[in-house]
């Protein structure tokens, strides 16, 4: 029963201080419309579905997608209009639906502090949650317009390309890190460019607006996902509320490891020996990360990190440089910091 009491435990989600007193009241309520419309749509239905389907969404999140979307809005003449409410939410509905999804693949038991569904149910249920997130985002999505919907077709089928690129694995002489990299734009970069992209769309920005944004966000999730794989191996469990290896465990390649066992040297050739799937042994993974941690890994996978910060910083001094430009600069900057 804790797990049923931790992810009842919502609260609406904190805007940052993104160093601008408006703007922070604008992005608090923001948040706040979002979350009470989100939660709204989650529990419309029969009651054996709604407690499944508003599972992951009341064990908490940041809403990143939501709050990047409503300050994308800002750059229009509509930044506050219920349409950017509700595009906002689609993103969020579509992010949520894929955690179910990747929790059944995982074949995780735990998610944001919650037993995840397919723990606390099954992987029927789990699957058919997610399922019926995408119709909730679907109907939503609809009323929002053509262009919406034809943008959310693309979007998704990115998504699933990227989830099916990852699970077939890099093809024969395909190089393993551009693999990677191709994955983490299809399954990451899609749904943080497609909140730029939206926000600004019904928020009303000029074109030219909405396309940097679009990109901006592609280029901030590439940022965003290798930041993670970096602390999933150099992170303090107690700062970063992470068990180092996790990715090892579930037996994810990411980044760093890539760039390790690359290394034509001791370190490499030993990681190619253990790192053949999942690691489960306790002491072969700190073996692992060890030897990871005595590689170059770091320091490569921040050499990309560098490269994607400059092509989004390349995409924002097309936008006005104002207030909100500076918070979508500190939003990457809060990234960064994660790092320590």
């Amino acid at each position: 029963m804790a797990s049923t009491h931790s992810a009842e435990a919502q609260t609406t989600p904190v805007a940052p201080d993104l160093g601008n007193s408006q703007l922070n009241q604008a992005l608090t309520e923001g948040l706040q419309r979002a979350e009470s419309k989100l939660l709204n749509e989650l529990a419309q239905g029969e009651s054996f579905l709604t407690d499944k389907i508003s599972h992951l969404a009341k064990a908490g999140g940041k809403r990143f997608r939501v709050m990047f979307a409503l300050l994308a809005a800002q750059y229009g003449t509509r930044p506050t209009s219920d349409d950017v409410i509700s595009a906002a939410v689609v993103v969020e509905l579509t992010h949520l639906a894929t955690l179910y999804h990747d929790d059944v693949m995982d074949e995780a038991d735990r998610r944001r502090g919650a037993e995840s569904a397919n723990a606390r149910w099954s992987n029927s249920v789990a699957i058919l949650a997610g399922d019926y997130l995408f119709s909730v985002a679907s109907k939503l999505m609809a009323s929002l317009g053509s262009e919406t919907v034809a943008h959310f077709a693309e979007a998704f089928q990115e998504l699933v390309t990227g989830q099916m690129r990852e699970t077939v694995g890099a093809s024969e002489g395909e190089d393993p890190i551009e693999h990677y990299m191709t994955v983490i734009q299809e399954k990451t970069g899609v749904l943080i460019a497609s909140a730029g992209f939206l926000g600004s769309l019904h928020g009303g920005a000029p074109r030219e607006h909405v396309e940097a944004l679009q990109l901006f966000g592609r280029n901030m999730g590439q940022v965003f996902q290798i930041v993670d794989d970096i602390i999933d191996v150099w992170s303090d469990p107690e700062e970063s509320g992470k068990t180092p290896g996790t990715d090892l465990r579930e037996g994810v390649f990411t980044l760093p490891m890539l760039y390790a066992m690359r290394q034509d040297d001791a370190i490499g050739a030993r990681l190619r020996e253990i790192l053949v799937g999942p690691v489960t042994e306790d002491a072969l993974v700190d073996e692992a990360l060890d030897l990871i941690r005595r590689s170059h890994g770091r320091e490569k996978s921040l050499e990309d990190v560098e490269y994607y910060r400059q092509r989004a910083e390349a995409e924002l001094a097309k936008l006005p440089q104002n207030d909100v430009t500076d918070a979508l600069r500190q939003l990457m900057k809060f990234s960064l910091e994660r790092l320590g």
